[in-house]
């Protein structure tokens, strides 16, 4: 049953030739990187179309109703701000806008995300709130809030390693509790893919 409360956010980046996985491009040239980025993003939505929430995915650059991610599981927006925190804190104002009382947002890059991980992150919003996947490159890969805090979108260093602490830190700051979930693994390099990953890499 879904929870029409909860709201997950998955931001996405239109996939063309040389614009995503730029950091696996450098080592498996921009056509590897994007058959790469295809498969991951196949994974994120597998891995998402089972959570009992309202879905949404936020395109990077133009809606497109005709891709793989299916209409009628998934709502479809853009992305509109200056930087990826403005970008995100866009994203969670119009969720709660629109009614939305928990939200979870993430990217399509880590491939050691569950369906069941997505699950406690929404469970834990019960009681807690906020709750943070902390990524092992210093980021996070997941971020979620029963209420909008912008100060956690603000003056920060996207894509790098202080990220997460940051977070944490203006999550204490604030007096909120934040509940971690496991941490996990980005993939941004070649060498953050899995083993069976890299066998197909050589097929391509």
């Amino acid at each position: 049953m879904i929870h029409k409360n909860r709201l997950l956010i998955i931001f996405y980046r239109n996939p063309v030739l040389g614009k995503v996985k730029t950091r696996l491009a450098v080592t498996l040239g921009d056509a590897a990187a994007l058959a790469v980025y295809l498969r991951m993003v196949q994974f994120t939505l597998e891995c998402t179309l089972p959570v009992a929430s309202e879905k949404i995915v936020y395109y990077s650059d133009f809606v497109d109703r005709e891709d793989r991610w299916p209409n009628g599981e998934f709502q479809k927006a853009l992305q509109e701000g200056a930087d990826l925190g403005e970008k995100m804190m866009n994203a969670f104002i119009r969720g709660f806008e629109n009614g939305y009382t928990s939200i979870c947002i993430i990217g399509t890059d880590c491939l050691e995300l569950t369906p069941e991980i997505l699950g406690q992150a929404f469970d834990q919003l019960g009681t807690h709130g906020a709750v943070i996947g902390p990524a092992n490159d210093g980021g996070y890969y997941l971020l979620g809030m029963n209420k909008l805090f912008t100060e956690v979108f603000e003056n920060k260093k996207w894509s790098s390693d202080t990220v997460c602490f940051d977070t944490i830190e203006d999550f204490r700051d604030l007096g909120i509790v934040v509940e971690h979930l496991p941490l996990l693994s980005d993939v941004d390099e070649e060498k953050d893919l899995p083993p069976t990953w890299r066998k197909l890499l050589k097929g391509l």
